[in-house]
């Protein structure tokens, strides 16, 4: 290995790079965590359900992990984005990076995160992450006495109409037209969710939160706070690039140490999943959990191979 070259590369600065990195750099790894700017949960105004930070504004989570990793002198910080990525001799990943220049790395750790895309309705995009959510353990409580909606029909969006309805003021079904079967709209009622099914028009607020939803016929509906479908994809294609096993939704499919189907190469956060996981667990905390996870199996693949020790996390055959 040629002098320079780091143990491990982390590319993604969000909590489970910086997770991954703190765990590495307390080992003494050398490690690169490149970051690419603000992640998924930027325009949100607050963490939630990560003990001892509950409620802290997420560029301010950020803050705080940058300053505990600056006490690690064998973590490099570089605020740029990864372009590319290939093996060269011997294993050994060759990181492009977006402004120029290579960088090397024995072991690779991805967590580049998830971007949501919005599909409707219209003007949820000023709302999203303030009063337009899609996770109630994130934001639910928050709502606690408000008059919510939930935009959907399908089971799903029905069972959070349901959960919704212990803790808001007042909680509605807009069915966007769609059809309810009669054991669906009982429960609902049986709650007092009220179920509107007219096509939703727009969203109208002011600045970015909720005043009403305006639907193509009958009257708005005075909300204060709305639950919509998102589309969550890959923010990177660098684990398609490198041919990295991957669900029908698009996550990057791990095991239960983070490893993914290319020999090296690593993902932890929102955008990896295990098999048995039906969803990608969007919770901060659990980002950070699936970091640390990594961060130590790679220190362990790292020793296995410096001192051609066995494996302790080798996968079993059959």
């Amino acid at each position: 290995m040629h002098a320079g070259m780091y143990d491990v590369a982390i590319v993604g600065g969000g909590p489970a790079g910086m997770a991954a990195a703190l765990t590495l750099g307390r080992a003494h790894r050398p490690v690169l965590l490149t970051d690419a700017g603000p992640g998924r949960n930027a325009p949100a105004e607050a963490v939630h359900n990560f003990l001892t930070r509950d409620g802290t504004p997420p560029g301010e989570l950020r803050e705080l992990g940058r300053k505990e990793l600056a006490a690690y002198p064998s973590v490099v910080i570089r605020e740029e984005a990864v372009a590319g990525v290939r093996v060269v001799g011997g294993g050994v990943f060759r990181l492009e990076q977006a402004g120029g220049g290579t960088v090397d790395a024995r072991r690779l750790l991805l967590a580049t995160g998830l971007a949501d895309e919005l599909p409707g309705p219209r003007g949820v995009e000023a709302l999203w992450g303030r009063s337009a959510f899609h996770c109630p353990y994130c934001h639910g409580y928050e709502c606690s006495g408000e008059p919510v909606a939930v935009i959907g029909a399908d089971p799903a969006r029905v069972r959070l109409a349901l959960q919704l309805s212990r803790f808001a003021g007042d909680v509605a079904l807009c069915t966007e037209g769609a059809p309810l079967d009669a054991t669906a709209r009982a429960r609902l009622e049986a709650a007092g969710v009220t179920v509107r099914c007219e096509a939703v028009a727009r969203l109208e607020a002011t600045g970015d939160r909720l005043d009403q939803i305006v639907f193509e016929s009958g009257p708005p509906l005075a909300r204060a706070a709305v639950f919509v479908v998102n589309v969550p994809r890959q923010r990177s294609g660098l684990a398609a690039l490198l041919g990295c096993a991957s669900f029908p939704d698009g996550c990057v499919e791990v095991d239960e140490f983070g490893r993914t189907s290319v020999p090296g190469v690593y993902a932890a956060g929102d955008m990896a999943r295990r098999a048995t996981v039906p969803v990608p667990l969007a919770a901060v905390v659990s980002a950070a959990a699936s970091g640390t996870v990594a961060g130590a199996v790679l220190d362990q693949d790292l020793l296995s191979a410096d001192f051609d020790l066995p494996d302790p996390f080798a996968r079993k055959r059959g």
